[in-house]
């Protein structure tokens, strides 16, 4: 009895291979349960963070993108501007170095004007400082020639416009004689 007994339990108890219907239509409604409540509550809320996140991504990258553009248009605005002010600066350069170049010109007719100027009134003081020895050498050798024919001719030669007619003719006889003297030379 003992074998019939155990194989009697052994027949009457489940068998843990084969599920039981009950518990397998039970797990099946559970899982349509669950299934429905991800489907309707669930899922649409990870749908809609999913959504959003996607957005606040692609509007992070739109704002980068349309920063780095700006970004760009400030950069190309700034070498245009650097550029412009270089060639701002070169060409201040250059019109400096052609108004040194005028003034200097300027400068130097300016000092040669002075310089001709001064030359041409040292001259003209020469001139008078000339005329002004010539004249007093010639009143001195008036003097001298009166003088010296008084003593030879014997007589007075004391009136004025006889002793001045006197040495404006030996004058122009010494003119001529040197003229024609350094004509020989």
């Amino acid at each position: 009895m003992l074998k019939t007994d155990l194989v009697l339990a052994a027949e009457e108890a489940p068998n843990p291979i084969i599920p039981h219907i009950p518990e397998v239509i039970l797990g099946l409604v559970a899982f349509l349960i669950l299934l429905f409540v991800l489907k309707k509550y669930v899922v649409p809320r990870f749908e809609a963070a999913y959504e959003e996140r996607a957005q606040m991504i692609e509007g992070g990258i739109e704002k980068a993108e349309k920063a780095q553009a700006e970004a760009e248009e400030a950069l190309a605005k700034y070498r245009a501007q650097l550029q412009d002010a270089r060639t701002e600066a070169a060409k201040i350069r250059d019109d400096a170095r052609l108004e040194a170049e005028q003034i200097k010109a300027e400068l130097r007719a300016e000092a040669e004007a002075e310089s001709q100027r001064i030359v041409a009134q040292g001259q003209a003081q020469l001139q008078a400082q000339k005329a002004q020895i010539i004249a007093e050498l010639r009143a001195d050798m008036g003097r001298n020639a009166v003088e010296l024919a008084s003593r030879i001719v014997g007589e007075s030669l004391e009136d004025e416009a006889r002793r001045r007619g006197t040495v404006d003719r030996f004058l122009a006889e010494l003119e001529t004689a040197g003229a024609a003297g350094g004509a020989g030379k």
